[in-house]
C-alpha cells in the first residue's frame, strides 16, 4: 500500500493544535494590552485595641497581601537602585510615630539573572507603634498613609506604584472603659526584623517628570536624528552615534517600521527560501517526497501540489509556533538575559558547534529520528504529512539552526522594543522554506541537483556561521570587561528637559536625551558602563545631555514626554538635531 495510518498521530494533532493556540493566546494577552504595572495588593488594617486614652499608645499592624509569585523590595533592598518598600505617614496634630516595624527580608534570586534581592511578600505587615498627647481631645483622627512599593515577580521588576492605607485612631473618653482588642491581634515583629524610629521615615527622592509643559513648543523646533534602545556596549553605542551623525539612523526604533517593514520581511521569505539550498535540506527533498507519497507517486500534479503544500505549511507552522512560544515566553527577561555574557556566550559555542559540523569535524543528522516516529515512504494522509512536515522543520540540520536561532534573538529584541510585527518573522522565514514543496510535490522540480558543488557550498556555510559566532562572543567579551568597569560619576548631565532644550537652541547644539528609570536594569546598567567609558563620553561632548527620568510611565506628565518621542521601553535613547542644524 502507498499509504500509511498514523492513529496516534491523526487522533492527537487537532487535540495538541488546539492547546498550543491556547497556550499562544494566553501568553500573548498581557502583551497584547500593554499592560506595563503589576497587579495592585490587597491591604487592610488591625488595631491592637478598639480605642485608646489620651497619653496612652495605639498600635496597628498593616497587612499587605499579594497574589502568589509576586514580591516588593525591602524597605532597605541590597541595590541601591531598586525602590524600597514605604509607608508614607502624614503627621497629625497630636498623634506623633513612636516607630516603625518592617519585616525580616527574605532572598529571592530572578530568573534569567540569578540577581539576588532582599524582598518581602507575596504576604508580609508592617508594624506602627502611635504616641498619643495627653491633651488629645476624644474622637476620630484619620491618620493619611500610602504604602509605596517596587512589585517584582521571579523575571523582573516593575515600575514602583502606591496604594492609599486607611487608617483611623479613635481616642476614647479617659471614664471611657476600653473594649476587648480586635480579633486581628498586631503580630509582634519577627526576630531580626527591621525597627525604624521617627526620625528614619523619610523616602527617597526621586526626580519625575517636568511639571511645566515648556517642553512641548521647544521639541516642535527640532528633528529627529536617530533612536535606539536596550542596553549597547561601548562599540554599539559609538557605532549608533556615527550612523546618527551621517543620517544612517532610522527615525524609529523599529527596523519593521514603515517602508522597513517590507524589506524585512521579503529579507525572511528569500533567506528561508535559500535555506533550501544548503547541503542539509536540498539532499533529502526527493527522499521526503517519497515519504509523504508526493511527487511521481502522487497520482495527479494536483494532489501532488497539495501533499507538498501540507508539508510545506508544517514547516512554516512549526517555526511560527516556535518563534512565538520563545519570543513571548522570555519577553520580560529578555532585556536582562540578553545583556548578560553567558547568553551571547552560549550562542556563540553553539554557533562554533554547528559550523566544524560543516567542516565535517563530525556529522549532526537529526532525519535519521524520521523512521522511528513512523514516517516511512508511501504516505498519504494529508494530517501525517502535515505532522511530518513539522517533525522535519524540528529536525532541521546544522545548516538551519543558526538562521532560525538568529532570528528568533532578532525577532525577541525588536518585539521587546515594541515592534510587535516581529512576531511573524520566524514565520515568514518557515513560509520561504516552504516555498518550492507545492511545486516539488507536484513534479516540478526547479531546485538544482545536489553535486560536488555542494561542498563547497557547505563550507562556506561553515564560514558564515563562524562569523556569527564570533559576533556573540564579542558581545560576550565586551559585557564582561564593561561588568569589572571602575566605578565612576557621570557629569554634564541635566534632568530638565526644558533646560536641555533650551541650551541646546541656544548653543545651537544636537540633544541626546536618555530615557531611564531606577527599576530598569539595563538603565543603570548603561550609567555603570557605557556611559562612564572615555570614548562615549568623549563623542557625547558634543551634545546637550539629558537624563529623563521615566519613573512612573503610567504619570500623565511621564506619559505626554514619552508618547511625543515614541518611547515604548526603557532605556531608549532619543538624539535631536537643532532648528536650521
Amino acid at each position: 500500500m502507498n499509504s500509511i495510518h498514523c492513529p496516534s498521530i491523526e487522533g492527537n494533532i487537532l487535540r495538541t493544535v488546539v492547546i498550543a493556540v491556547l497556550w499562544i493566546f494566553l501568553a500573548a494577552t498581557p502583551h497584547a494590552s500593554g499592560a506595563t504595572d503589576a497587579p495592585a495588593p490587597i491591604v487592610s488594617t488591625a488595631f491592637d485595641a478598639e480605642a485608646v486614652h489620651a497619653g496612652a499608645t495605639a498600635r496597628v499592624t498593616v497587612h499587605v497581601a499579594f497574589a502568589e509569585g509576586w514580591h516588593v523590595n525591602a524597605h532597605k533592598p541590597n541595590d541601591e537602585y531598586l525602590i524600597p518598600t514605604n509607608l508614607k505617614i502624614e503627621p497629625v496634630a497630636g498623634i506623633s510615630i513612636r516607630e516603625m516595624a518592617y519585616p525580616e527580608p527574605e532572598k529571592i534570586a530572578l530568573e534569567g539573572t540569578g540577581e539576588i534581592l532582599l524582598a518581602y511578600g507575596p504576604k508580609f505587615s508592617i508594624g506602627v507603634t502611635f504616641d498619643i498627647a495627653p491633651d488629645v481631645q476624644p474622637g476620630e483622627y484619620a491618620v493619611n498613609s500610602v504604602l509605596e512599593y517596587q512589585a517584582c515577580d521571579r523575571k523582573q521588576c516593575y515600575p514602583p506604584n502606591s496604594i492609599p492605607v486607611a487608617l483611623a485612631i479613635r481616642v476614647a473618653p479617659a471614664t471611657q472603659p476600653l473594649g476587648p482588642p480586635s480579633t486581628q491581634t498586631p503580630k509582634e515583629p519577627a526576630a531580626g526584623a527591621e525597627t525604624i524610629a521617627t526620625g528614619d521615615l523619610s523616602t527617597p527622592k526621586t526626580q519625575t517628570a517636568d511639571p511645566d509643559t515648556d517642553w512641548i513648543p521647544l521639541a516642535k523646533t527640532f528633528t529627529m536624528a536617530g533612536d535606539a534602545s536596550g542596553y549597547l556596549n561601548a562599540a554599539d553605542f559609538i557605532a549608533f552615534l556615527d550612523d546618527v551623525e551621517s543620517g544612517r539612523a532610522m527615525a524609529g526604533k523599529s527596523p519593521l517600521a514603515g517602508q522597513a517593514g517590507w524589506l524585512v520581511a521579503l529579507f525572511a521569505i528569500v533567506g528561508g527560501l535559500l535555506l533550501n539550498l544548503t547541503p542539509c535540506v536540498l539532499p533529502l527533498i526527493p527522499i521526503n517526497l517519497g515519504i509523504i507519497g508526493a511527487g511521481v507517486k502522487a497520482g495527479s500534479r494536483g494532489r501532488g501540489f497539495l501533499l507538498g503544500g501540507t508539508y510545506g505549511a508544517g514547516i512554516a507552522l512549526t517555526y511560527g509556533v516556535l518563534g512565538l512560544v520563545v519570543i513571548l515566553g522570555v519577553s520580560k527577561t529578555f532585556g536582562a538575559i540578553n545583556a548578560t555574557p553567558w547568553f551571547n556566550a552560549g550562542i556563540a559555542i553553539v554557533f562554533v558547534a554547528l559550523a566544524l559540523a560543516m567542516f565535517d569535524v563530525y556529522i549532526i543528522d537529526f532525519t535519521r529520528f524520521q523512521t522511528r516516529l513512523g514516517f516511512r515512504k508511501g504516505g498519504g494522509h494529508f494530517t501525517a504529512v502535515l505532522v511530518m512536515g513539522a517533525v522535519s522543520a524540528l529536525l532541521a540540520g546544522a545548516c538551519v539552526a543558526p538562521v532560525i536561532i538568529s532570528t528568533i534573538v532578532y525577532a525577541q529584541d525588536r518585539y521587546a522594543n515594541g515592534a510587535w510585527a516581529a512576531l511573524f518573522l520566524p514565520f515568514l522565514v518557515g513560509v520561504g522554506m516552504a516555498l518550492p514543496w507545492p511545486f516539488a510535490g507536484a513534479g516540478l522540480s526547479f531546485l538544482p541537483k545536489p553535486g560536488a558543488w555542494m561542498v563547497r557550498v557547505k563550507q562556506a556555510f561553515g564560514v558564515l556561521i563562524l562569523l556569527f559566532a564570533a559576533y556573540y562572543a564579542h558581545l560576550a567579551y565586551g559585557l564582561v570587561h564593561a561588568q569589572h568597569a571602575g566605578e565612576g560619576e557621570l557629569a554634564g548631565w541635566t534632568p530638565s528637559l526644558t533646560e536641555g532644550l533650551s541650551r541646546a537652541q541656544r548653543e545651537r547644539k544636537p540633544v541626546f536625551i536618555d530615557f531611564w528609570a531606577t527599576w530598569c536594569k539595563n538603565c543603570t546598567l548603561m550609567d555603570k558602563t557605557t556611559f562612564l567609558d572615555p570614548n562615549v563620553q568623549k563623542r557625547l561632548a558634543g551634545y546637550v545631555r539629558v537624563k529623563f527620568q521615566a519613573e512612573r510611565p503610567g504619570d500623565p506628565a511621564t506619559r505626554s514626554v514619552m508618547d511625543h518621542f515614541d518611547v515604548v521601553g526603557l532605556p531608549t535613547y532619543i538624539v535631536l538635531k537643532p532648528p536650521d542644524s
